[in-house]
């Protein structure tokens, strides 16, 4: 006979009323993001921008009503893996020709060059921020943003969109390698980069893994998978969140930020759920991850975010030059494109070159936790990507609405991500 079970009983995490208010005021805030983006019909606003403003809206320096908890920490750090998870989806399922990425690399090379001797002069010049996260910070692109924006305008088959595709990946993937090296100072500069190319190592024999799998079909595998894609089981979804975390646990006690991790996790998985049963596991993960992880990070991120030093004449005139600064950084490696764009669409790819702020976000959390950079001009720029993300994208369509390409048929792709 099994005896009965007394759940109320059972050692539960005690949420005070104040916790589960903040709790439910974030997950309000997550839910009016979306809601309140497309409000609109003609305007279609960045989800994550209305997200932080609303995190901002209840938090300590408006409303006050809500506050950052050790449950809501919790529920933003794995957001956080699910953004830089999904970041890795990206690169695979988009197919970047290697030569397209060849460029973009190339282009995110003179970028990082270019934003490293800035953040030089910037914190020469008394900015409470060290150079190097400055510099990294400049070098991002926000491509999961501007996915959504090139497919409605019909670009993403065009040599502009696919010239957008390259600086976008290279903008997210290589920043990430070097604040994984940068922010790490466990084992000592040169021990880092030998167990960075072990991760490496490790990574890629998990895809060929994968890509062997992929090809000889085990049946047993697959029949699992298949069964279960539309059940309970959810094989599929389980095992790729098991894979994320076991990557974000390697990448943790190798010394390297978690989000490496997560990052790498999400290239393993993005060749896995290449297929048409993957789609259905990846529209899974997309709604855990854009449906309810991702945006409680950046609410909470609205939630901490240092409005009174934004808001100040030096905290505006630091965001209005970090905006500036994001455009030369980043729009400087659109005139590796100049001979197979005209000028406007040139001008168009720096513009959406330039558009940042997920990983500027995430990259500034990570500095204030580790004292690389202060709350203040952490604020001031994640001011600039807030506004990047409203006016580059905005500018740039309207730029590249006479460009055609003739010699590249159209075809439709289904938006991914709004971040």
């Amino acid at each position: 006979m099994v005896a009965a079970v007394d759940f109320l009983a059972l050692p539960l995490a005690e949420v005070t009323r104040a916790q589960g208010r903040s709790l439910v005021l974030v997950f309000l805030a997550s839910a009016l993001g979306a809601l309140l983006s497309r409000w609109h019909p003609g305007i279609v606003l960045p989800t994550v921008v209305i997200e932080i403003v609303l995190g901002i809206l209840i938090g300590p320096d408006v409303l006050d009503i809500a506050t950052v908890n050790e449950f809501v920490t919790f529920l933003s750090n794995l957001g956080l893996a699910f953004l830089f998870f999904f970041a890795g989806l990206e690169v695979v399922e988009h197919r970047v020709p290697p030569a397209t990425l060849r460029r973009g690399t190339a282009g995110w090379g003179v970028s990082i060059a270019i934003g490293l001797a800035l953040g030089v002069v910037l914190e020469q010049a008394g900015v409470d921020a060290t150079w190097w996260l400055l510099g990294v910070a400049l070098a991002t692109t926000a491509l999961g943003t501007l996915v959504p924006v090139l497919s409605d305008e019909g670009l993403l088959p065009t040599t502009l969109g696919r010239a957008v595709l390259g600086t976008g990946v290279a903008g997210e993937f290589w920043p990430i390698i070097v604040i994984s090296v940068f922010l790490t100072s466990v084992y000592g500069a040169a021990a880092e980069i030998l167990l960075l190319i072990g991760f490496g190592l490790l990574i890629a024999g998990a895809a060929t893994l994968i890509l062997r799998t992929r090809r000889s079909r085990p049946p047993r595998v697959l029949r699992i998978l298949q069964e279960t894609l539309h059940t309970t089981g959810q094989v599929g979804v389980r095992a790729a969140i098991f894979f994320l975390a076991l990557m974000v646990l390697i990448a943790n006690d190798a010394g390297f930020e978690f989000v490496l991790g997560a990052f790498a996790a999400g290239l393993v998985v993005g060749l896995a759920v290449d297929s048409a049963e993957g789609k259905v596991v990846r529209m899974r993960l997309e709604g855990i991850g854009f449906g309810f992880l991702i945006p409680v990070y950046f609410v909470v991120t609205g939630l901490t975010f240092d409005l009174d030093s934004l808001l100040t004449a030096e905290g505006l005139f630091l965001a209005a030059v970090f905006l500036a600064l994001l455009l030369v950084t980043r729009g400087t490696s659109a005139f590796l494109w100049w001979r197979e764009l005209p000028t406007r669409a040139t001008v168009s790819l720096a513009l959406f070159g330039a558009t940042g702020l997920p990983l500027i976000v995430a990259i500034v959390g990570i500095g204030e936790e580790r004292g690389d950079i202060s709350d203040a001009v952490g604020a001031s720029l994640i001011g600039a990507g807030m506004l990047s993300v409203l006016v580059y994208p905005f500018v740039a369509t309207r730029l590249a609405r006479p460009y055609t390409d003739a010699d590249t048929p159209h075809e439709t792709m289904d938006e991914t991500s709004e971040y």
